[in-house]
């Protein structure tokens, strides 16, 4: 900086008073040019100080304590951390034909706050091909922007600093709990727990982009897998229980979660590895409403898909099963996609985020949306042991799957029929084996009498109507029923239906 004993007299004006504190290497002469400026600009609105502070803010250089705090529109920065990618150097053509051609390199930097793209033009970005390495820690000075990744800041100066420490973990693969804000260039490998199907939105641009969403977890944890545009395809290419590697993921945070994104460079891969997901599960005794949490146990009741017309004409579905654990049940009701999954009487399922609701006659509710995952374990693993209480009682000997075994048992009833409470769960007994009557039959000759006997007997059932027109749908806070009848009934109006019930339907023969 100048000496300003030249300018202003023996004692500074206010220009120069200004320019004094400022730390910049604009000439004097420009800054005070730029103040005359400035205040005929505003119209006489600002004096000399006033427009000589405004100056002085543009050219100063922003600190920023984290990267977290980095802002697109903000002047220079300043800010330290830690290299977590390199990315290879890019050649471009110029505007100007008689111009060099131009080079980039795009590098990932991390602190505790987060993480940022920091390109680097030109020389720059020939020296970060030949002397970056991950885990370095750079000083970094540049200009912010939106990119087309998010925020990114372009780099007028980078400088190695050996002396300083960030706190930010760059490993060569990872587990999900190694996981932290902003680290890139990730390779973890886990077991696909749920998908969801491929959206679409437009970006500020006019384009349209696309994403999707995987669900993996491990020994250590579940993350959200986001797969954004080209990458969006590979969400159906796997189905739960397959276990994949990601490659060059990338952590952001949404709604205070961390998710684990794929770009253009990621890659997701089915590999022949063992990784097993262990739920830790809320008891459904210790549920309360408001609640987000993960449930899981065995399925005693299934009802069918059902339809239904949103606010803004569109059609929604949603599917209702109810689980049981040692400590209660509770009903789960599935909306949209999920509501398409296989879900079968006595398999072992675990719902991760799920909300718990209030609902019919002051039964609480689990309600799974597109956060949610929806897992059908595999039986005999530790996840399936971890809720296997919640379909075979505290013994640990349970129900399996229809036809599975169903041999002989004490007189202590357990497994699915364990779940029977005045003869309402007859479909768990028939699935267990268990009838009642025949405490040593088989799960086979069980199930095919208890179908037998549910499609020739009449039931009744009272509930309220909570879908009306083809089919009428009924609940009674517990269960939901689809009924064939030809009354006219009103949402909301309790009824009793009487009639066979034959796959899920009761065909009314009484209506009161």
């Amino acid at each position: 900086m100048r000496d300003l004993a030249d300018h202003g007299g023996t004692s500074m004006g206010a220009i120069e008073e200004v320019y004094e504190d400022l730390d910049t290497d604009v000439e004097f002469e420009e800054f005070e040019a730029a103040v005359e400026d400035k205040v005929e600009q505003m119209g006489g609105l600002a004096d000399e100080e006033t427009a000589a502070m405004l100056i002085a803010h543009e050219l100063r250089d922003e600190e920023a304590d984290t990267i977290a705090d980095i802002e697109p529109g903000m002047n220079d920065v300043k800010f330290l951390g830690k290299v977590t990618a390199i990315g290879e150097v890019r050649t471009f053509e110029r505007d100007d034909e008689e111009a060099e051609e131009g080079r980039v390199c795009n590098v990932d930097v991390a602190d505790a706050s987060g993480s940022v793209r920091v390109a680097l033009w030109d020389d720059m970005a020939a020296a970060a091909e030949e002397e970056l390495e991950v885990g370095q820690v750079l000083r970094v000075m540049g200009r912010p922007k939106e990119g087309y990744s998010g925020l990114e800041v372009s780099a007028d100066k980078v400088e190695p600093d050996e002396d300083a420490e960030v706190d930010v973990q760059v490993l060569d693969t990872y587990r999900v709990e190694d996981l932290t804000l902003g680290a890139s260039d990730v390779d973890l490998v886990g077991q696909v727990l749920d998908t969801d199907s491929i959206r679409t939105f437009d970006r500020d641009d006019g384009s349209e982009g696309r994403v999707a969403n995987l669900t993996v977890g491990d020994e250590t944890g579940r993350v959200r897998v986001t797969l954004w545009d080209g990458k969006a395809d590979l969400a159906e290419e796997f189905e739960a229980g397959q276990v994949v590697e990601v490659g060059d993921g990338y952590v952001r945070e949404r709604d205070g979660d961390l998710e684990l994104h794929v770009g253009d460079r990621g890659t997701v891969e089915r590999v022949d590895e063992d990784v097993e997901y262990v739920p830790e599960t809320t008891d459904v005794a210790d549920l309360e409403i408001g609640e987000t949490v993960d449930v899981g146990g065995g399925v005693i009741e299934t009802d069918p898909v059902r339809t239904f017309d949103r606010d803004d004409g569109s059609e929604g579905q949603v599917r209702n099963v109810r689980i049981k654990d040692e400590t209660g049940e509770i009903r789960v009701a599935l909306w949209g996609d999920k509501a398409d999954r296989e879900i079968e009487l006595a398999d072992r399922v675990v719902f991760t985020d799920v909300e718990i609701q209030d609902g019919w006659q002051d039964d609480l509710e689990a309600s799974a949306n597109w956060r949610s995952t929806v897992t059908v374990l595999d039986e005999g693993s530790d996840a399936a042991a971890g809720v296997a209480d919640g379909a075979a009682g505290s013994d640990g000997s349970g129900g399996n799957r229809a036809g599975g075994d169903g041999g002989d048992r004490g007189a202590d009833e357990t497994g699915l029929g364990a779940f029977a409470e005045d003869g309402q769960k007859a479909a768990a007994e028939a699935v267990a084996g268990e009838s009642g009557e025949d405490e040593g039959g088989s799960a086979s000759g069980g199930a095919a009498a208890a179908t037998a006997e549910r499609s020739s007997e009449g039931v009744e059932f009272t509930g309220t109507v909570v879908q009306t027109g083809d089919p009428v749908v009924l609940d009674d806070g517990q269960r939901t029923k689809t009924v064939d009848t030809d009354a006219s009934l009103r949402l909301g109006e309790e009824v009793t239906v009487r009639g066979a019930e034959r796959d899920g339907t009761i065909d009314a023969d009484d209506v009161f």
